[in-house]
């Protein structure tokens, strides 16, 4: 079975879970071509091919534009098809052309399934695959459905009527996709994150009885919908009620000063550290040094730091946002706070860092099990294979 994945730009510093999954495919005999807007990391875990490329110097792009074109001949009739299924939906001609430019490496593909890797990736290809004679997947994983129709009502209506199957990350993303119109007669998967246990994993073991200094962090991009103002807001109170800590956070983005500012501003310069972008083995070795794992986030598709954590036995405090709280099971493998409340995630810190360890350690031991049996790469590309299989 052929599988074209589409993505803007190959699996990155934080997506191994695409890594896997085309692994995953690949060893049950799939063949898997991924198509993106350049592979500037050298990706060669599949088959890459780059969208068309475009300039500013229309002469050069005129060129661009013919070349194309003559290499599209030989798949003149999956063009016509696709210009017959775009020109019902009111699309003109010249912009169904620069559609085509674009997407020439599609059209030439011969494919059992095309699978857009995030829904924004399908909005203006939403004809496409049936153009190709190829069916038509679909993942959700937070943004796309959660944040982006905020912005763009109604974006996905023209995805309803072509799309052949969803993958979601949680239900909570597929009730987000309910409510933005996702027909019932669509055929919905949940498949999780998964992490790679053997890397995950730890030898240290760590004294929860006394904890005279708090050691908590978070890893993920500096961005508004992480929640680290709330957070900051919430470390201010547990500071003030006379705790002692320290909160690293490890990750890059344009909210830095902003977050640094909030940080200097609540009188918290001194406990919160910033890390930046950091390799994966040092993410894991300041993740076993903490001992517990904040992701107080606003919008949150699942997030694999959180199983990460939990693998390395820490104490997880999330938000409630979309798939933490299948992430993580409140009260059982950790603790769920509703989102925008840091009164309430100050009050389970200092609960959680008052708890006996006996209590703590009960969480942590259910948490890695959990992890174990329900989030392993393994269980996750058997899904994947079933996923285009029925």
């Amino acid at each position: 079975m052929k599988i074209g994945i589409v993505l803007s730009q190959p699996p990155g510093y934080s997506e191994t879970f695409f890594n896997s999954k085309i692994e995953g495919l690949q060893k049950n005999g799939f063949e898997v071509t991924l198509f993106c807007q350049n592979n500037g990391v050298g990706f060669n875990t599949c088959k890459v091919k780059r969208f068309s490329k475009t300039t500013s110097n229309p002469i050069i792009q005129l060129l661009y534009f013919f070349k194309v074109y003559m290499v599209l001949l030989p798949y003149l009739k999956k063009v016509m098809n696709w210009y017959s299924l775009e020109s019902k939906h009111g699309v003109s001609k010249l912009k169904f052309l620069k559609k085509v430019y674009i997407n020439a490496p599609i059209l030439k593909a011969d494919l059992d399934w095309l699978h857009f890797g995030f829904g924004t990736l399908a909005l203006e290809r939403e004809t496409l695959a049936k153009a190709i004679v190829a069916k038509m997947a679909v993942s959700f994983r937070g943004f796309d459905i959660g944040i982006y129709p905020l912005k763009n009502p109604n974006c996905y209506q023209k995805l309803w009527k072509h799309l052949d199957k969803l993958h979601v990350i949680s239900e909570d993303i597929h009730s987000l996709a309910a409510k933005q119109g996702l027909p019932e007669t669509i055929p919905v998967t949940k498949i999780t994150p998964a992490i790679d246990l053997e890397f995950f994993n730890t030898e240290k073991t760590e004294n929860l009885s006394t904890m005279p200094i708090c050691k908590m962090i978070t890893v993920g991009r500096l961005h508004w919908k992480k929640g680290y103002e709330e957070a900051l807001l919430a470390l201010k109170i547990v500071k003030y009620a006379g705790y002692q800590f320290q909160y690293k956070i490890i990750g890059e983005g344009d909210e830095y000063e902003r977050i640094a500012y909030a940080a200097y501003e609540l009188g918290l310069k001194d406990e919160v550290l910033f890390l930046g972008k950091l390799s994966r083995e040092e993410v894991k070795k300041n993740v076993e040094e903490a001992t517990v794992y904040l992701q107080y986030s606003i919008q949150e598709g699942f997030c694999n730091s959180v199983l990460e954590a939990q693998a390395l036995g820490k104490l997880c405090i999330v938000s409630n946002a979309e798939g933490l709280s299948e992430n993580v099971l409140n009260n059982k493998s950790g603790w769920v706070v509703p989102k925008l409340q840091h009164e309430q995630l100050a009050q389970k810190i200092i609960e959680v860092i008052e708890m006996p360890a006996e209590q703590k350690k009960n969480i942590t031991s259910f948490a890695k099990r959990r992890i174990i049996e329900e989030f392993n790469i393994k269980k996750q590309q058997q899904e994947f294979v079933e996923f285009y299989k029925n």
